[in-house]
């Protein structure tokens, strides 16, 4: 005999969906990791606003106050003025917020400065290290305003009263004026001259003074014979030119392959062509 079977119980229809919804309408502020996570993001915020209104206090009050500059090297053109200038302009704010990049920028600005270094030293120091342009010669272009060319065949504004000789050649060419100007006066050396003026044209051709007021045109280092062996060619008969001319004579022209031409003070008394 079969046993009897209990009913089953019925199924409550929507119970389920009624439990998610319930779920699903929890508010706000029954989300604890929701709400951790806004707690997290404010502290943040806060944090980051106490941490500017810090450094802008910090930058309004007289904390680590710069008190001295400590120039490095020794300085023969910069003046006192000129630095304590850029100081007052350049040197704002404290330790912590100088800008050191701008005031760089200022001490290269002052003339005869090449490069200028600033670094700071705890607690209260700025240090200044100064690279002065060391001049070897005047830059005298056609057009513009005369400067002066450094050791490294840079130009640079400023003035000067020292004795220097004078370049010229288009605004790109002081270097190379520079290193032939060195071979030049080697070449010259020996009969007992030196260059005091150099001037290479825009057609690349070289003309020369020199002490005695002697002007010497190379012309172009292409043209058949190197500027070496012209210059070979003139120490060898200076000396004996001087002396049959007795001196009266301005002008040398060796841009002749096999000898050199003489232009006379006197302009109806102009020497032959004199054979190397």
């Amino acid at each position: 005999m079969a046993k009897p079977t209990r009913p089953a119980t019925p199924t409550r229809k929507g119970a389920n969906v009624r439990r998610v919804a319930s779920d699903a309408d929890l508010g706000f502020w029954h989300r604890p990791a929701l709400m951790n996570l806004c707690a997290d993001v404010l502290y943040l915020v806060a944090a980051f606003m106490l941490l500017g209104a810090a450094w802008a206090a910090v930058q309004r009050m007289a904390v680590l106050p710069l008190r001295q500059l400590v120039v490095t090297t020794p300085l023969q053109h910069v003046a006192p003025a000129q630095i304590e200038q850029a100081v007052r302009t350049a040197l704002a704010g404290n330790f912590l917020t100088v800008n050191l990049d701008a005031a760089r920028v200022a001490f290269e600005g002052i003339p005869w400065v090449r490069r200028a270094e600033v670094r700071k030293r705890w607690p209260d120091t700025i240090e200044l290290t100064i690279d002065e342009h060391r001049a070897v010669a005047h830059w005298t272009p056609k057009n513009g305003s005369a400067r002066l060319v450094n050791d490294r065949g840079e130009i640079f504004v400023a003035e000067t009263s020292m004795s220097l000789p004078y370049f010229s050649g288009p605004e790109d060419s002081s270097t190379r004026v520079l290193a032939r100007f060195a071979e030049f006066n080697a070449g010259v050396h020996g009969i007992g001259r030196h260059v005091v003026a150099i001037q290479l044209s825009p057609r690349e051709a070289w003309r020369l003074r020199l002490d005695d007021g002697v002007s010497i045109d190379l012309g172009r280092d292409q043209d058949k014979q190197a500027l070496a062996t012209r210059i070979n060619r003139l120490s060898r008969t200076y000396v004996q030119l001087h002396e049959q001319l007795s001196g009266a004579f301005d002008t040398i022209d060796m841009r002749y392959p096999n000898g050199f031409a003489v232009r006379t003070e006197t302009p109806t008394n102009r020497a032959p062509r004199a054979a190397s």
